[in-house]
């Protein structure tokens, strides 16, 4: 890798506009870990299950937790009307299984008031992002995260979901600001980020903060972003 100097950081970068500086970013996310591929199943409420169980565990305990759920019950009128130590059951393998249990029972049981009958969440269909979205938070603790991952990963719409590993990254970088809260960075990385671009960015970022841009001792010298990076040059700056 090219050595980078100091002129190639901030000179250009402090001052770009937030279209010029996502640009570059994106190109080198793609260039690192390429452009995943982006496949919804159109299951709004699946994906909404998936991601309650996803919360504070490993991607393969919470893939399990959802799997043993489907097969325990017949649909999701059984699971919203079962025991709650039943459904907890079910989901144990996911850890935190009773206050999972207990909000998903929660979601499903505000999702059938909403327009009575089974749980369904095929109204999101011919919702506009905005609405769609207003319509999830709406639901017992569903927050921007978890709205913005089934919007996205379920329905295919241009939402932009910020994890702890996204947060991270775009903080660092500059693209949101120091104080700028995790909830709150789900709409200006929106505002920033052309909609065909999200799923690729928000996939790709999630590797980088996995594999390179770790919370402690990050790996700069083999990252592809560094010479865009505020973390980095304060730290050279720190220690030059």
């Amino acid at each position: 890798m090219a050595r980078v100097t100091a002129r190639d950081d901030a000179a250009t970068w402090g001052d770009a506009q937030p279209d010029e500086r996502i640009r570059w970013v994106y190109e080198r996310l793609v260039a690192m870990w390429g452009t995943p591929a982006w496949e919804p199943d159109g299951d709004a409420l699946g994906g909404l299950i998936a991601t309650i169980l996803s919360q504070h565990t490993s991607d393969l305990n919470s893939e399990r937790a959802y799997a043993r759920l489907r097969a325990a019950f017949p649909d999701w009128t059984a699971v919203r009307d079962a025991p709650m130590e039943a459904v907890a059951e079910a989901i144990r393998v996911g850890g935190l299984a009773q206050v999972k249990a207990a909000r998903i029972q929660q979601v499903l049981r505000a999702v059938s008031e909403r327009h009575g009958g089974a749980p369904d969440l095929a109204e999101l269909d011919d919702l506009s992002l905005t609405d769609a979205r207003a319509a999830l938070l709406a639901l017992p603790g569903v927050g921007p995260k978890t709205a913005a991952c089934v919007l996205l990963f379920s329905l295919g719409r241009p939402a932009f979901p910020v994890d702890t590993h996204v947060w991270r990254v775009t903080r660092r970088l500059g693209l949101i600001g120091p104080k700028v809260t995790a909830d709150a960075a789900h709409l200006e990385l929106e505002r920033q980020i052309p909609p065909a671009w999200r799923h690729t960015m928000h996939v790709d970022l999630i590797q980088h903060g996995r594999r390179i841009c770790h919370p402690q001792r990050p790996e700069c010298e083999r990252c592809e972003l560094r010479a865009r990076c505020e973390y980095y040059w304060a730290t050279q700056r720190r220690e030059g």
